[in-house]
């Protein structure tokens, strides 16, 4: 090329760029290449500052001396677990030889081996699984789309802690959408902008479908060359699946022009089609540990399958509405045919399934139409381009123009169109418009890329502005979507049965049209189940499927903060017999509140031992549970519970309802009724007997003597439980900001949630000393939530700063009554784990008021 002045620049140079064979990789890790025999092939540069030896020296030599006999039989175990093409395989804090601490990823190039390593993180192990649980059911508490993806990104990030992260959605020209956001304070939104298509170039849409999760660890990074960079062949290596993979210059710059100094993407793929990217933004270096960025490719996944599920649902929804609204039109015509030549009728049935604004129907040269149409004069050259290029297809655009340049002189009536053909020679239709909806969309600058060289050669140079730049959109209607389309294939196939009077075209045309809606359907089948087989495999086996979402949450806090409180309760005494009646107590203050004075209780000291504890603390809880919904205190009876000693030393409990609604017996058997039922029996080798009897429940229980201890104090005979009641506030608590300081990922967003119905305003988290530090030091807030033990830390240090600042505090506990706290934060209020809005209110309350 003689005159860089005559280089083309184009939207296609980024596009052409090789970004999977750029031979280097991205410094926090290494790379080696080997044979199937463990010979090394390739070795990165850097590979010295991990095992200690040049990469120079490595080539031709073993791995297994380098790794170590047990390592390499891990990570042989972990390649024979390869499949597909695609497929990378994960190892976590293997030991090598050299005595270092490494997580691999492993895949494999043709014959070749590949292994990436880095330093394993300083974290702790995640419970990965009870991770990915408590998310799939917040996701699953949404409401709507919006919240959905809100959801997805408020999760990413708190996984992650990058500083932005973003639901972005393509469209089908290709462009992004940022549809949900969750991002740190201060530093702006990026929602609703909309990105162009060029600045994801294909081959990297292509390697967003082969490798899910991409993480750009720091843009100001040297890139670390892979030794030798070609091969015998003169090939380079192929890194398409390298987790390691340094970074195209071009979006480096791109990157930097954002002010972003790491990112980090996860792609949510459905239907095998790349609908989307988690993208996260990071002003600052930042690389999480690989178990913890692999956690957050199988969100990504999960997202993207319930995602799909609720994009089905919908369709389902949509198609089965279509398919009566058919059926309807098909039994109409079949009577009365001259039901066609009536656009107002026709497009009154068809506006029930295809919203439109207008509707035309051309059958043997005539045409009859309906509200907002083109002039009759344009039909005719409208009805030619159609015979030229639709074949017998259904044909949708939102800007018709593009196809007949003429309709540019009536798009505002008529921009989109739908063209359903019902006959095939000469072809007649059925033609959908919609008139034009102008709009202004939000770019993230100008969408335009200016054709220019760059400092990387003569190829396109990264736009720098990504300020909001306004464009009004005109010509162009709402979109037909896929399933609309979809149900005009439907409709399609009804109308053509109808005009070729069920002819044995029109019947090969439904036989076609009833295959490919089989196949529709048993592909939803296929993919329903499989995702519920998914979701089925991630909650319990007692939850109830047939419950609804909250009831089911709400039941399940109930049970498990029941054993918390029996827990409590039996760690008191170190892990000895705990009193039956401090049990009943407590659950009817927790869960009763201001009912529970119509609770009575008589009988003996009675203790037992912890396995007994909370086998019955469970049963107590479903007992009140039951009784408060459906029993006595529901209404305005009461319960008496007597409990006795008998000859033999075994403990009987009777449970007795009055003065409540009539008692049914249950027309089949939940969860609740089996803990009550089945639980003394086969946990405690005692016995259950529960009758409905019409004025009350009445349930007798025996637990062994061997699970009992004698004590010397005693509920007295007929004694109301007097305890205050556990009240949710009937006011705002809080109205500032709230520092939560707590280590574990799931306890905190909960604790988030909580915070925020108690009126804060705004809650921040931090998981470590240090990290509180730095939020106290850029933020002003109301009052701090400490999470006394974080992991090898203590919050004490962060209680002496805020004590210093005035600022109040709380400290919470998974340790009960055992925490001991330094003298000077004696006074400090504690609130016991788990996290409760009436818990974290009444610590909180009058530390506030305090101030």
């Amino acid at each position: 090329m003689a005159d860089s002045d005559q280089f083309e620049v184009d939207l296609t140079n980024c596009d052409r760029e090789p970004i999977h064979e750029l031979g280097a990789i991205q410094p926090f890790g290494f790379l080696l290449a080997l044979s199937t025999d463990w010979l090394i092939r390739r070795a990165s540069a850097n590979i010295h500052e991990f095992l200690g030896v040049e990469a120079g020296e490595l080539l031709g030599t073993s791995a297994i001396a380098l790794f170590g006999e047990h390592a390499v039989h891990t990570l042989r175990n972990r390649l024979a677990m390869l499949r597909g093409d695609d497929a990378v395989e994960r190892v976590f804090g293997l030991v090598i030889a050299n005595g270092r601490r490494l997580d691999f990823a492993l895949h494999l190039v043709g014959d070749v081996i590949v292994i990436e390593g880095e330093n394993s993180g300083d974290e702790a192990a995640s419970d990965a699984g009870s991770a990915i649980r408590a998310m799939m059911a917040r996701l699953d508490a949404t409401q709507d789309t919006t919240a959905f993806y809100r959801e997805g990104a408020r999760q990413v990030r708190a996984l992650t802690g990058f500083d932005r992260v973003m639901v972005y959605r393509f469209d089908r020209d290709g462009s992004g959408v940022v549809v949900a956001e969750a991002a740190r304070a201060g530093i702006g939104s990026f929602l609703d902008l909309r990105y162009p298509a060029s600045d994801i170039p294909q081959q990297a849409r292509k390697l967003y479908l082969r490798t899910p999760f991409r993480i750009i660890a720091d843009v100001e990074a040297d890139p670390v060359p892979i030794l030798p960079r070609r091969d015998e062949t003169g090939a380079p290596i192929d890194l398409s699946l390298s987790v390691l993979r340094s970074v195209s210059p071009i979006h480096i710059e791109y990157l930097k022009n954002m002010g972003v100094g790491a990112s980090l993407s996860i792609s949510i793929i459905v239907e095998g089609q790349l609908w989307g990217l988690f993208a996260c933004h990071h002003y600052g270096h930042r690389r999480p540990s690989f178990e913890r960025r692999s956690i957050a490719e199988l969100f990504g996944q999960m997202f993207a399958l319930k995602l799909e599920s609720r994009e089905r649902k919908a369709l389902q929804s949509y198609e089965t509405s279509a398919r009566a609204s058919s059926d309807r039109l098909l039994a109409a015509v079949a009577g009365d045919s001259g039901l066609l030549d009536n656009p107002d009728w026709l497009g009154a049935m068809l506006r029930e399934t295809v919203p439109c604004d207008g509707i035309a129907i051309w059958i043997d040269g005539k045409c009859a139409h309906s509200g907002l149409t083109p002039p009759p004069e344009a039909f005719a050259a409208l009805v030619r381009r159609l015979n030229a290029m639709a074949a017998g297809r259904i044909f949708a655009t939102d800007r018709l123009a593009e196809t007949l340049p003429a309709a540019g002189a009536w798009d505002d009536v008529a921009a989109g169109l739908l063209a359903i053909p019902i006959s095939r020679s000469p072809r007649d239709y059925v033609l959908l418009f919609r008139q034009e909806k102008v709009r202004t969309v939000k770019w993230a600058g100008d969408p335009h890329k200016p054709a220019q060289l760059g400092p990387h050669g003569p190829r396109l140079t990264p736009r720098k502005s990504f300020e909001l730049w306004s464009q009004e959109v005109r010509g162009r209607s709402e979109p037909f979507s896929a399933a609309e389309i979809r149900v005009a294939e439907m409709l399609r196939a009804s109308l053509i049965e109808v005009v070729l009077r069920l002819s044995d075209d029109a019947q090969e045309e439904r036989r076609r049209f009833s295959e490919r809606q089989e196949l529709l359907i048993a592909e939803l089948n296929h993919r329903v189940r499989n995702i519920l087989s998914l979701i089925r495999g991630l909650v319990r086996q007692s939850l109830d499927p047939d419950a609804d979402t909250r009831n089911t949450i709400a039941l399940l806090e109930g049970r498990i903060e029941s054993l918390a409180r029996a827990h409590d309760q039996i760690t008191q005494d170190n892990w000895s017999a705990a009193p039956l009646g401090r049990l009943i107590e407590t659950e009817a203050a927790a869960y009763l509140g201001g009912k529970s004075r119509r609770l009575v209780c008589s009988g003996p000291a009675v203790l037992l031992h912890p396995n007994a504890f909370s086998t019955l603390a469970l049963v107590f809880h479903e007992l009140m549970t039951n009784s408060a919904k459906y029993g006595a205190l529901s209404d305005n009876g009461t319960v008496q519970v007597e409990w006795r000693l008998d000859d033999d030393g075994d403990l009987r409990i009777d449970w007795r309802e009055h003065g409540g609604p009539a008692v049914k017996p249950p027309k089949r058997q939940g969860f609740g009724t089996t803990i009550i039922q089945r639980s003394i029996p086969y946990d405690l080798g005692g016995r259950a007997e529960v009758r409905y009897a019409l004025t009350g429940l009445e349930a007798d229980f025996c637990v062994p003597a061997r699970h009992v201890a004698a004590s010397n104090s005693a509920h007295g005979p007929g004694a109301a439980i007097s305890i205050s009641a556990d009240a949710v506030p009937d006011r705002a608590v809080l109205r500032g900001a709230v520092l939560l300081v707590e280590d574990s990922l799931i306890i905190a967003m909960d604790a988030e949630d909580i915070l925020v119905r108690l009126g804060a305003e705004r809650v921040v988290t931090a998981a470590s000393i240090g990290q509180a530090r730095r939020e106290i030091e850029r933020d002003t807030f109301e009052v701090a939530v400490l999470d006394v033990n974080l992991g090898n830390e203590t919050s004490i240090t962060i209680a002496d700063t805020l004590r210093a600042g005035g600022v109040p505090y709380v400290f919470a506990t998974g340790y009960g009554e055992q925490l001991r706290l330094p003298p000077e934060h004696e006074g400090a209020p504690i609130v016991q784990k788990p996290y409760t809005l009436a818990s974290l209110a009444q610590a909180l309350a009058p530390a506030v008021r305090a101030r």
